[in-house]
């Protein structure tokens, strides 16, 4: 494996800023051409195509949720929200599938969510397809898995 942990921890590090700081169109940017991100609505679940998911966006749907992010007056997110993420545990679980050259990334994170005077605790696992690309790297897909993915819980605006 040619990826070396503190570059994957960097990026991962830099993405979790990103969000935090509402900087959507550059973390947009991450991502590659045929992207997919994806939040299950169940733990565990194989397929985004057999259950409902919380999020399952490709490249366009990401660029849709950036567009509304970034719209003035989104109803959604009047006020903004304020996001801190934390990210840890992170491991190098092996090369990807195929012929990318790309590297598969585990970590955990909290991520915590403040609007309109209350606040919300997401955590759970992130696990990255990262594609080599100059010095730094892209993201090819981005799983979600929440703690509480079988949960009821209410809209979820940002991305986590």
């Amino acid at each position: 494996m040619t990826a070396d942990l503190r570059a994957v921890e960097a990026f991962l590090f830099h993405e979790a800023r990103l969000l935090d700081e509402a900087r959507y169109e550059d973390w947009l940017a991450l991502f590659t051409a045929t992207a997919t991100y994806w939040v299950p609505s169940q733990p565990g679940q194989k397929s985004p195509l057999d259950t409902v998911s919380i999020f399952y966006d490709d490249r366009r749907l990401l660029e849709t949720r950036v567009r509304r992010l970034a719209a003035a007056g989104a109803h959604a997110q009047t006020p903004p929200s304020q996001t801190s993420r934390l990210i840890g545990n992170v491991a190098l679980a092996g090369p990807a599938p195929g012929e990318d050259g790309g590297v598969v990334a585990e970590s955990r994170f909290h991520m915590v969510e403040y609007r309109r005077g209350s606040q919300r605790l997401f955590a759970g696992s992130y696990r990255h397809h990262l594609v080599p690309e100059g010095d730094a790297f892209r993201i090819q897909s981005k799983r979600v898995e929440l703690v509480n993915a079988g949960g009821v819980m209410d809209g979820i605006t940002v991305p986590i």
